[in-house]
């Protein structure tokens, strides 16, 4: 197995098992969830595949399968589940075992605080492909959230967010390098802002929020309904 694979196999498997912890339940959310997933799926999918083929970033072939569908790595593909899964299992997890009265009152200073960042990298970084994509994505996301749907589950939200980032930076963090003498995914510097944590482009932590945000809105409109 490549480095890709185990990676994402020991992202999937601790979730996956405890989705049946009777508190919990995440079972129950899979007809939401996956609906959500599939969702963040075809997104993430067509702008990887346009971003690979325009040169924004590449991947190492000694760390990766041979097998690739629309030029991307079959690893590629799993992660748009196994990160998506994983990490709305924090969430899951969060709103079965926590409160989130303080997170709850603190929806909107969240959401805009991250609008006003996507915002200014939008205005300010246009020239660089990566950021430019990221950050209205996410843009648009957060300014649906802030002024239409205005979810109570934002509050869970922002709460996994943060959380989840440690994880998302662990499985980010090898492959931008940190673990392998080269990086598996390795990006354009012409197309990103070039701040990095350790290995990881800055714009990974709002590439997080809309990996997290996307399929999460999804599942709690189809599980309302």
């Amino acid at each position: 197995m490549s480095i890709y694979a185990y990676l994402m196999l020991f992202s999937f498997v601790g979730p996956f098992i405890l989705s049946f912890d009777k508190k919990v339940a995440f079972y129950r959310w899979w007809p939401a969830l996956f609906l959500g997933i599939f969702t963040n799926l075809i997104l993430f999918v067509l702008w990887d595949w346009w971003f690979t083929a325009n040169g924004v970033w590449s991947f190492n072939s000694d760390y990766v399968w041979p097998i690739r569908l629309l030029q991307l790595p079959i690893e590629e593909w799993s992660f748009f589940i196994v990160v998506p899964y994983a990490s709305i299992f924090i969430y899951a997890c969060l709103k079965a075992y926590t409160k989130n009265t303080w997170w709850d009152s603190k929806i909107s200073l969240f959401n805009l605080i991250f609008i006003a960042w996507c915002l200014f990298n939008v205005l300010f970084f246009s020239d660089r492909t990566y950021t430019l994509v990221n950050n209205l994505l996410a843009l648009g996301l957060l300014l649906l959230q802030q002024f239409w749907i205005k979810g109570r589950y934002m509050g869970y939200f922002w709460m996994a967010y943060f959380i989840h980032l440690i994880p998302f930076f662990i499985i980010n963090g090898v492959l931008t390098g940190g673990a392998t003498p080269s990086p598996v995914v390795a990006y354009n510097p012409l197309e990103i802002i070039g701040f990095r944590i350790y290995t990881i482009p800055i714009e990974d932590l709002v590439y997080a929020l809309t990996c997290l945000l996307l399929p999460i809105s999804v599942l709690e409109h189809f599980k309302r309904t």
